[in-house]
């Protein structure tokens, strides 16, 4: 077995460990208002990696997943971008945020839940169109491990 098919069979069983909600929170996107599309149409430029690299370091990379970790600083507004593939998301942490698409409408607000998230959290996400989220918090980053399953 290859050193980086090894390293993504570890990340992925941590994925699956910690995905297990104990006190943690399975979110199912399909009730967050993001766009779709095809991400055929999606420009190469806003690629997370490309537009966003100061928050979004590749982990592993093959031509079956790309592995991101996701960090947002305090107070810290991310550039546009999009993600093509579908993803799971383990969120570590975060504070108050706000997602945007790229016309600036507001796809999330944290603030707007019901009831409050609970970290560590768990979600599939579809491809996600060009966005930007604001980390509202003074104090807390927010950090992610995001598994993107090429096609």
């Amino acid at each position: 077995m290859k050193s980086t098919d090894k390293i993504l069979l570890v990340a992925l069983c941590i994925i699956t460990l910690f995905s297990v909600p104990l006190s943690s929170q399975t979110i199912d996107d399909q009730k967050l208002l993001y766009k779709t599309g095809n991400p055929a149409d999606w420009p190469a430029e806003q690629d997370a990696v490309v537009s966003a690299p100061n928050n979004h370091k590749i982990l592993l990379e093959n031509d079956k997943v790309r592995v991101l970790e996701v960090t947002l600083a305090p107070n810290e507004l991310e550039a546009v971008h999009h993600h093509r593939w579908p993803s799971v998301l383990y969120i570590m942490e975060a504070g108050d945020f706000i997602d945007r698409d790229a016309e600036g409408n507001v796809i999330m607000d944290s603030r707007e839940i019901p009831e409050p998230l609970v970290f560590p959290m768990t979600m599939y996400k579809e491809p996600e169109a060009p966005h930007s989220v604001e980390n509202l918090s003074d104090t807390k980053p927010i950090r992610l491990i995001r598994v993107e399953m090429k096609e």
